[in-house]
């Protein structure tokens, strides 16, 4: 049977167009400590950390990252070409990443993630938080990653359903999901106190926690949450996948 990890959690914030960031960080961990990924007990994510925990859960990873690149540069061209960027209506992220899933997932993945990738979801009804890690089937894994990273208004107004229950973005919630912070890598493209993260300036700057991630008061992070939502030049993109 499947060996179950016996190593620390691994932690992957949301973050929109700047899952980059993660795909950077996650390609340079299986190169420099394939262990870290190997033995982890679970892997958690929210909206665009939910995408990257289940391609790392897949296995992968390296195959993965330079198409997966290819797939954000061109859809922030196709977002950057319209009026409205990713607000136009002829802008449906949420069939992008759909389509993106199923033709880079195994047809096991959920065989291979159960119990393993825990999904962050907020629920619809009460706004209260879900972690998700048991799926019969891959159409339920992609559909619980879609939840994940819908956020209402930007991506639609009707929220998708997870085995009859609306859910929408999980970073909503908490969008850095984990059961023991102590023995959990944190991984975030916003500058904080997360153990993988952009360098910032702690001693000059405030702190403060949004949903569960530490986020610095700076220019440099007002900047990465603008691009969370509105997609970068390409350049930019590119800066990221390697500073990661």
């Amino acid at each position: 049977g499947k060996r179950v990890g016996t190593g620390a959690d691994v932690s992957f914030a949301g973050c929109g167009f700047l899952g980059v960031y993660h795909i950077g960080a996650a390609t340079c961990l299986q190169e420099r400590a394939p262990h870290l990924i190997r033995d982890a007990r679970r892997i958690f994510g929210a909206s665009a950390g939910a995408l990257t925990g289940a391609v790392l859960v897949g296995g992968n990873i390296f195959c993965f990252s330079a198409e997966a690149c290819a797939d954000v540069l061109g859809l922030a061209k196709e977002a950057r070409k319209r009026s409205l960027g990713p607000l136009h209506p002829s802008f449906n992220v949420i069939k992008i990443i759909r389509d993106g899933l199923f033709k880079n997932l195994p047809e096991n993945t959920h065989q291979l993630s159960a119990g393993k990738l825990c999904i962050s979801l907020t629920r619809v009804s009460d706004g209260k938080n879900v972690l998700v890690s048991n799926f019969n089937s891959k159409e339920e894994i992609v559909q619980a990653l879609i939840c994940s990273s819908f956020v209402p208004i930007y991506c639609g107004l009707i929220p998708p359903s997870f085995r009859g229950v609306r859910y929408v973005d999980g970073g909503i919630s908490d969008n850095l999901p984990q059961y023991e912070s102590k023995n959990t890598i944190t991984i975030s493209p916003f500058s904080g106190e997360c153990d993988i993260c952009p360098k910032g300036n702690s001693a000059n700057f405030h702190e403060m926690n949004v949903t569960n991630t530490s986020i610095q008061f700076s220019l440099g992070n007002l900047n990465r949450l603008t691009q969370a939502l509105f997609p970068p030049e390409p350049k930019v993109i590119h800066v990221l996948l390697h500073g990661s």
